[in-house]
Parts: C-alpha cells; structure tokens; sequence
C-alpha cells in the first residue's frame, strides 16, 4: 500500500523525544477528507488527548474545501482517533506517568483512507535541545569529510 503524506509536525522532533510511534484512523466529514486530499491540513499546533476512555486530536486545522456547497465542517474541531481497546489501555497506560504526553507527527492518505501517526514524548529540557543540535553539526562535519576523503 502506499502512502501520501499531506502534512507533517517537524517542530515535533525538535521541542521532544519521541519514545513510540503508533497509527490510527481518524472520524472525518466528507468536505474534511476532500480538503485534507487538496493538501489543506495543518497538525503544527494540535495535540492528542484522552476524553473519557477515547484518543482525540485537538487543534488540528483543516481548511476549507475549494468546491464546497451548502454542507461544510468546522475547520478547528476535536476529531476522534480510532484504534483497537488494547492499544488505548496500553497507550493511556503510559500518558498517565509524569512528563509524557501526545504529539502527532504527520497526517497522510493510506489505501484510500486518511490516517494519523502520532508518538509518546516526552519533553526536552534545553540543554537536551542543544546537545542533539551539536550531535546534527558533527555528524554533519563528519560525512562532509568522508564525502571529501573519498574523492
């Protein structure tokens, strides 16, 4: 099966550690699935949170579809996410320890259906910020020495 992304959370990698990535369908109206395909998503701001013993996504923005007729959806509104019981007891399991949380990472089209990829974080102090921005500039430095040392 493939798969087309339509929109990604690259602030995600930066702000946290991802520990776990995990995939789930999302409840969609067809005006929102129509402009998720025209690519009008956006995740940057959105997080995701148990309501009850469910998964929704809050803050994700989906704009408005350019053919539109007299039905239309909410552009910002809670979307439930859907997976398997188990998954969401082992996945509640792990938010309710200190300083993890739910962060989507990217929204993409898979066989025909929209689907979410979102991880476990946990959040990085600045130091971990600087550190992982130093380890970029070596392993930077380094393949351009190698790439230098080949030729």
């Amino acid at each position: 099966m493939s798969s087309k992304i339509i929109a990604t959370n690259r602030k995600a990698w930066h702000e946290y550690n991802i520990l776990e990535k995990y995939e789930g369908g999302i409840v969609l109206y067809g005006s929102e699935v129509k402009a998720i395909r025209e690519g009008k998503a956006n995740i940057k701001e959105a997080y995701v949170r148990f309501v009850e013993n469910e998964l929704f996504t809050i803050g994700m923005h989906i704009g408005k579809y350019s053919n539109e007729g007299y039905s239309t959806h909410s552009p910002v509104r809670n979307r439930k996410l859907l997976l398997h019981k188990k998954e969401l007891q082992k996945i509640r399991k792990m938010v309710d320890e200190k300083g993890k949380t739910l962060i989507p990472l990217s929204l993409y089209l898979k066989g025909g259906r929209v689907k979410m990829e979102f991880g476990l974080a946990q959040g990085k102090k600045m130091w971990d910020k600087r550190k992982t921005k130093m380890d970029q500039d070596v392993k930077r430095q380094v393949d351009r020495a190698m790439k230098n040392y080949k030729n």
